[in-house]
């Protein structure tokens, strides 16, 4: 979940990338060449990798911290501890809120899971609500070792130097928290929103003995709207704006067009939605500021949204506008599976799936070659979502 979130990777092995030649193929192309002694062997590869990844453990309950008793767990005051805590409150207000947004009387399903290497998650979703057709709100606490492709899909480093930095680092030690949520509504006038917050630390390859530990933040809360109403998405930028004015009056122009620039489907060019703020690896102030910032954004989240949903949750509706509304649910899809960081360092470190893709809506539509008239309203968030603007 950027989208997902950390997406529970091993603690101990990762699964091995596929050869160069069969990357990329649909599960319907590896079946028909089954015959082909290449294609076998990469099968092998990965059943192998399948089975050297450890599974997580469902609990009955969440426990009260996910952290190791390694010096920076409970009690200890250390960034790692403080962060946990910071995403678990957040987990719990936001779900609270939406369920009394969705007002049926739904409720949160909640699957709590540990790994024996240490940390774990909770994963809660609300499905088929009066107000939400999908809303996913994960948290999770991870530690693990990570294949050097892997590390670089979590910095965005990937292919930059191609084959040559593939042999400068063997597996990267981690840590990481997070919390990731997309809540898609029901009704086309209410957007998708998307957020996603977290916290990673590496210690030295195990090849690079003695390299100094990194640490970085990363997140955002962008907006997906299948209809432009002003006055909410200049309602969303505004409290994004002021969460980020109260640290840094560079940070919301940087972040914004960060996120306008992170959120682009490249084989559409266009944008998933109308942005709002996106920020990673972001080491180059003081941690304790940072720590605060992550906090003030993720925060900020239900001041931004729930007005909006409140005021549109009701809009009536047609089929037209709810089929506009299922074909950009199915660009949120194409974004999510071929360019999202989170979901592709999830499925690279041997993720739980589910959590992986929990930010993926109920329902989607692909239309051939479809293009809105111009000058319509569909037309309008389409022009919009290939040229940004400045909302406020």
């Amino acid at each position: 979940m950027a989208s997902s979130l950390l997406s529970t990777p091993s603690q101990t092995l990762a699964p091995a990338p596929a050869p160069a030649g069969l990357r990329g193929r649909a599960p319907a192309q590896v079946h028909l060449s089954r015959g082909c002694p290449a294609s076998r062997r990469s099968r092998a590869l990965r059943v192998r990798a399948s089975v050297a990844i450890e599974k997580e453990t469902p609990e009955s309950e969440p426990p009260p911290t996910f952290l190791r008793e390694d010096g920076q767990g409970a009690g200890s005051g250390s960034v790692r501890e403080r962060f946990e805590a910071m995403i678990r409150r957040v987990q719990g207000e936001v779900c609270a809120a939406l369920e009394e947004a969705d007002g049926s009387g739904a409720r949160f399903v909640e699957d709590v899971w540990s790994r024996p290497g240490g940390g774990g998650g909770i994963s809660r979703v609300l499905e088929d609500g009066r107000v939400f057709e999908k809303a996913g709100v994960n948290v999770s606490v991870v530690y693990g070792v990570m294949p050097p492709d892997a590390y670089r899909a979590a910095k965005g480093e990937a292919g930059k130097n191609g084959a040559a930095e593939a042999q400068k680092a063997g597996p990267v030690p981690f840590f990481a928290a997070g919390i990731s949520s997309v809540l898609h509504p029901k009704n086309p006038f209410a957007p998708t929103l998307h957020f996603n917050y977290r916290y990673f630390e590496t210690d030295a390859p195990k090849d690079a003995p003695g390299a100094p530990r990194q640490w970085w933040f990363g997140g955002g809360t962008d907006l997906t709207p299948s209809y432009i109403i002003e006055e909410d998405v200049k309602h969303f930028h505004s409290v994004q704006k002021q969460a980020c004015d109260k640290f840094d009056p560079s940070f919301h122009p940087r972040f914004k067009k960060w996120c306008d620039d992170y959120f682009y489907i490249k084989h559409r060019n266009e944008r998933r939605g109308l942005g709002g703020i996106f920020f990673d690896d972001l080491n180059d102030y003081d941690q304790e500021m940072l720590l605060n910032f992550a906090t003030e954004c993720a925060d900020s989240v239900l001041p931004a949204y729930i007005p909006i949903i409140e005021r549109r949750k009701d809009t009536p509706f047609t089929e037209e506008h709810k089929a506009w509304q299922q074909l950009r649910r199915g660009r949120y899809v194409e974004f999510n599976l071929v360019y999202d960081r989170g979901t592709t360092f999830g499925l690279k470190t041997g993720g739980r799936i589910e959590s992986i893709l929990v930010s993926l809506p109920l329902t989607a539509r692909w239309q051939y070659d479809h293009k809105p008239e111009e000058g319509t309203e569909e037309w309008k968030l389409l022009d919009a979502c290939i040229n940004p603007k400045d909302w406020i």
